[in-house]
C-alpha cells in the first residue's frame, strides 16, 4: 500500500499538473479519537436536478404515465426496493447502496418555493429560512461553531461557492484556469426575465431551442464533465474532442469514447479531492459544485451523461479515501426538483420536491428517508411538482449532529438560523 502523501508534496504534484491550490484555514485539527477523523462532503448539483430520474419510483403506478418519454424503464432501474430504483447511469452509487453505504431522499426540498435559481440556490447554501436571509453559507457556519482552528474546509472550483463563504477562511483549489460561468449564465438570465411578459416567453424558448440543439448533437460532441471548474488539468481541453461528420457507427464510437474520457476525468476530480482529504491536517469539510442539470429540453441524453459524470465523482472519492471512506459521509443535492410531467419538448421545468443523495461508509443500512407522498394527482405539490415531505436542513442537521458532533442549539440558531421547526433525521450514521 503506497504511504499517504505529505502536503507539501500533494502540492508540488498537482502544481505540475497545473492545478492551483490553497490552504487558508487556521492550524490543523490534531486531536484524538474517532471523531477528528470525520469527514463531510456536500456536492451541490446546479441546476434543478431531476429527482424522478436520479431515484425513478418505477413501482409507483402513476410514474410512467407522467413521466411519459423521460421515464426509465422499471427493467432497466437499478432497483433498490419495491418502489424506488436508481438512475442505470449511478452503478457505483447502486454498488455502494447494495453494501448499505448509499440511500437516497426521495421527496426532499429547501424551504424555498418560488422555482427560482437565484433564490432556490441562496436558500441551499445559506441555509436560512427565507431568500437573502443571510449572507454567510451554513457549511462556513459550521466551520466557525466547531472551531476554526481544528477544522478546514476546502472549496472545488476557481470561486469559492456561498456554502463555504463567511468568518472563516477555507481552503480553495481550482482545476486548470478556472470556471466558465457562461455555462450557468442562460438559467440565471431565465430567472431575471421570468416575470417579463415579452422578455420571459422568448428567453424560455429560445432555452428550449438550444438545449434540443445541443440533445442533438450530443453524439458529435459529447458533453465535458459538468463541473463547476475547468478540466483542464485532467483531459487537455476540458472537452470532448471535436468531430466531423462520419458514418454513424463511427460516430457512434466516438461518442462512446468521449463519454469514456469524461467519465475518467470526473473519477480523477473526486480522487484528487479525496486525496486532499486523507493528508495529514488535510481539510475534513468540503464542498464542490456540478453544473448542467437545467434540463428544459432533450432530458434523456443530458442526464445520461451528468448522471454518469456524478457517478463518477463519487466513485474516485469512494477509492480516493480508501480506509477513510468508513469516516466519511457524502450528500449531493440540488436547489430544486423537475416537473412531475415532461413538457413538450422531451424535458421538464423548474419543480419543487427532489432526491438528495447519502452516501458513505459512516451511513447506516436502511431504506428511503423522509416520506414518499406518491404521484397521485391529489398528492403533487400544485398540481405539478413531487411534494416535497423532508426540510433540506433536517437532513444536513442529522449528518452534522450524528456525524460530527455539532450542537443541537447551535444547528437550530447559528448553523441554520430559525430552524427549531426543521426536525434532524436521526440515525443516519
Amino acid at each position: 500500500m503506497t504511504a499517504p502523501l505529505s502536503r507539501r508534496s500533494l502540492l508540488l504534484q498537482v502544481a505540475g499538473l497545473g492545478v492551483s491550490v490553497s490552504f487558508l484555514g487556521g492550524s490543523a485539527f490534531a486531536a484524538d479519537g474517532a471523531m477528528a477523523r470525520r469527514k463531510l462532503v456536500v456536492v451541490i448539483c446546479r441546476g434543478g436536478m431531476d429527482g424522478l430520474t436520479v431515484s425513478p419510483p418505477v413501482g409507483d403506478p402513476d410514474y410512467a404515465a407522467l413521466r411519459g418519454a423521460v421515464a426509465v424503464a422499471p427493467d432497466q432501474a437499478l432497483k433498490l426496493d419495491g418502489t424506488f430504483g436508481l438512475h442505470p447511469a449511478l452503478q457505483s452509487v447502486h454498488a455502494l447502496a447494495l453494501k448499505g453505504q448509499a440511500r437516497i431522499a426521495p421527496a426532499i426540498a429547501s424551504p424555498d418555493r418560488a422555482r427560482s435559481h437565484f433564490e432556490a440556490q441562496d436558500v441551499l447554501e445559506t441555509g436560512a429560512a427565507q431568500v437573502y436571509g443571510v449572507s454567510t453559507g451554513w457549511l462556513n457556519r459550521t466551520l466557525e461553531v466547531m472551531g476554526p482552528s481544528r477544522v478546514e474546509g476546502l472549496s472545488v472550483g476557481a470561486t469559492a461557492p456561498l456554502i463555504l463563504r463567511g468568518k472563516v477562511q477555507a481552503a480553495s483549489w481550482s482545476p486548470g484556469k478556472g470556471v466558465d460561468e457562461t455555462a450557468r449564465l442562460p438559467t440565471l438570465l431565465q430567472d431575471l426575465y421570468k416575470a417579463d411578459p415579452l422578455m420571459g416567453p422568448a428567453f424560455a424558448r429560445g432555452l428550449e431551442t438550444e438545449a434540443m440543439a445541443q440533445a442533438a448533437m450530443t453524439a458529435l460532441n459529447p458533453a465535458p464533465v459538468p463541473v463547476s471548474t475547468d478540466t483542464t488539468a485532467m483531459n487537455g481541453s476540458g472537452m470532448a474532442p471535436q468531430v466531423a461528420a462520419s458514418p454513424p457507427m463511427a460516430q457512434d464510437a466516438r461518442a462512446i469514447a468521449g463519454q469514456r474520457q469524461g467519465r475518467e476525468a470526473a473519477r480523477k476530480l473526486g480522487a484528487t479531492l479525496a486525496g486532499f482529504m486523507v493528508q495529514d491536517g488535510g481539510p475534513r469539510i468540503a464542498a464542490i459544485s456540478l453544473d448542467g442539470w437545467d434540463t428544459h429540453a432533450g432530458q434523456v441524453g443530458q442526464l445520461n451523461t451528468r448522471l454518469s459524470y456524478l457517478d463518477a465523482v463519487l466513485d474516485g472519492l469512494n477509492t480516493g479515501l480508501g480506509d477513510e471512506w468508513r469516516n466519511t459521509v457524502v450528500v449531493a443535492a440540488t436547489e430544486f426538483g423537475r416537473t412531475a410531467r415532461v413538457n413538450g419538448t422531451g424535458g421538464t421545468d423548474h419543480g419543487t420536491g427532489s432526491t438528495a443523495l447519502v452516501l458513505g461508509g459512516r451511513l447506516k443500512a436502511g431504506g428511503i428517508i423522509g416520506d414518499w407522498p406518491s404521484l397521485k394527482q391529489e398528492a403533487l405539490f400544485e398540481n405539478r411538482d413531487v411534494r416535497p415531505t423532508l426540510d433540506m436542513r433536517g437532513l444536513f442537521k442529522g449528518v452534522l449532529a450524528d456525524h460530527l458532533g455539532v450542537d443541537r442549539a447551535a444547528l437550530d440558531a447559528t448553523v441554520f438560523p430559525d430552524s427549531a421547526d426543521a426536525k434532524p433525521v436521526t440515525d443516519l450514521v
